[in-house]
């Protein structure tokens, strides 16, 4: 038999870790789990998370410009060089030169691409969502919000 003795090595460390962090460490595997199933149903439409992101916020405030994007979505200057390049070439977005600016645009296969994205990413988060009921989600969603208003006091 495979018990957990009080003594065994899991028991053990569980008892050694404090509370907060055993809850952190549980927030981050459900994450990461659905942060990877949502990731494969993305990757279906040649989208990686970092792409959809973008195309989903410009499809949210077309005519961005790029620095506007990178601040919204905390990315680098560089970084959404890359997407954007990625996303030209892939015929998804468009720049458009604007002064010192490039405001960024949807294609019309783009906002196809973002609207079919949109519906399995909603899909793919309700039914991992579902193993709590809509009064649970509620109340999980209003204790994420007290952490996170408390991480900016902290």
């Amino acid at each position: 038999m495979s018990e957990a003795t009080p003594s065994s090595p899991t028991t053990q460390r569980r008892h050694e870790l404090p509370l907060p962090v055993r809850t952190w460490v549980r927030l981050m595997r459900v994450f990461h789990r659905i942060d990877r199933q949502s990731s494969d149903r993305l990757r279906e439409l040649s989208l990686s998370v970092g792409r959809f992101d973008v195309v989903n916020h410009a499809g949210l405030h077309e005519g961005a410009t790029q620095q506007e994007l990178a601040d919204a979505l905390l990315v680098t200057k560089g970084n959404i060089c890359q997407l954007l390049d990625s996303l030209e070439r892939d015929g998804l977005l468009r720049r458009q030169k604007e002064g010192r600016a490039n405001r960024v645009y949807l294609t019309s296969t783009g906002r196809e691409i973002r609207e079919r994205a949109m519906e399995r990413h909603i899909s793919e988060i309700s039914r991992s969502m579902s193993a709590l009921d809509d009064d649970e989600q509620r109340t999980l969603l209003t204790l994420l919000r007290k952490l996170e208003r408390g991480l900016d006091t902290a």
